[in-house]
């Protein structure tokens, strides 16, 4: 079965940095991309980070470029995301979950391809 259970998130301040953390178990971590996706209330969901263990390159929503980094520890099946000078429009709920397609309509303007999600976390940024 697969599984994924994020830790992190909560309250920071504009400007601040928060990390959040995401196990995965059920799966060969290389066998899907795995992505961030947030919803905001009252707002579409957006898909802002994406990689696949075996690709090299990463994808990011414009909203994010710059300030989140996606990254890995593939011997604990890990993956994080680095939110660096965040903004109070960054506020939402964050969910890690793996990507059946290619990460690029993961981070567009559809946020497609997003299969099981982990629990999610709440993200707050106060100004």
């Amino acid at each position: 079965e697969v599984q994924l259970v994020q830790s992190g998130g909560g309250l920071v301040q504009a400007g601040g940095s928060l990390t959040l953390s995401c196990v995965a178990s059920g799966f060969r971590f290389d066998d899907y991309a795995i992505g961030w996706i947030r919803q905001a209330p009252e707002k579409a969901r957006e898909g802002i980070a994406c990689f696949k263990s075996s690709n090299p390159n990463t994808y990011y929503k414009d909203s994010v470029k710059g300030r989140f980094t996606i990254s890995s520890d593939n011997s604990r099946n890990m993956v994080y995301l680095q939110m660096n000078n965040v903004k109070p429009e960054d506020t939402a709920v964050y969910h890690c979950a793996t990507v059946v397609l290619n990460c690029v309509y993961a981070v567009g303007p559809n946020a497609i391809g997003f299969a099981s999600w982990g629990q999610g976390t709440q993200v707050t940024v106060s100004s």
